[in-house]
């Protein structure tokens, strides 16, 4: 059976919605970072990983999300068919994993990202992490303008994109007013069935 290795709040949060929505059986399991149980199947000690029954182990979440995306067709979660909408559904998972995901890293983990350990230092760089958010999104928020969905329909996508919206949430003082269409993709996602029962898991003690 294919097992998710997951910790609640992190991105790895894509992957289990999206395993979810396949409905094929799957092992959700829960780890702590960097705990020897998870560096043994990812040496970065981060989540997500996915193993299969094989023993076959891939990391990094845009690579699981376009795996599993290939892998069940019927689940009609890769964004379209042809060259380019495979080309869209990799350049948001490009604009994810390389644009707005690293955004927050000063914002959850300053002292990592100056040498300034000064509160005031470490709140500037948080200050400076914040916005690029607020840039990352609003790139989001332009895109999903007349559309209900990244891509063409449902898609691993949108998965990807909600645990991102969820830590924006949280950490813009202002909130996310100021991105109406990426707050219609949240909470298109937050009534959606298989989105709630894995929120329920992950908040299970």
């Amino acid at each position: 059976m294919t097992k998710l290795f997951y910790a609640p709040g992190a991105c790895s949060l894509a992957p289990h919605i999206v395993l979810e929505w396949i409905g094929a059986p799957y092992e959700a399991h829960r780890v702590t970072y960097g705990s020897p149980e998870l560096v043994a199947v990812n040496p970065s000690g981060a989540v997500p990983a996915l193993r299969e029954e094989d023993g076959w182990i891939l990391t990094q979440a845009g690579a699981i999300l376009e795996y599993l995306a290939a892998k069940h067709p019927e689940a009609k979660l890769s964004g379209g068919e042809g060259l380019r909408a495979a080309a869209e559904a990799h350049r948001w998972s490009s604009f994810f994993t390389g644009d707005l995901h690293p955004s927050f890293y000063p914002v959850f983990m300053a002292d990592r990202y100056t040498t300034d350990r000064s509160e005031a230092g470490l709140a500037a760089t948080r200050a400076a992490g914040l916005d690029l958010v607020r840039k990352r999104f609003k790139i989001l928020n332009d895109h999903l303008q007349g559309r209900e969905w990244i891509l063409e329909g449902r898609s691993v996508m949108d998965a990807y994109a909600f645990p991102m919206i969820r830590w924006g949430r949280a950490k813009l003082p202002e909130g996310m007013g100021a991105y109406p269409n990426v707050m219609a993709l949240h909470d298109r996602l937050a009534a959606d069935e298989g989105v709630k029962t894995v929120l329920a898991r992950e908040a299970a003690k």
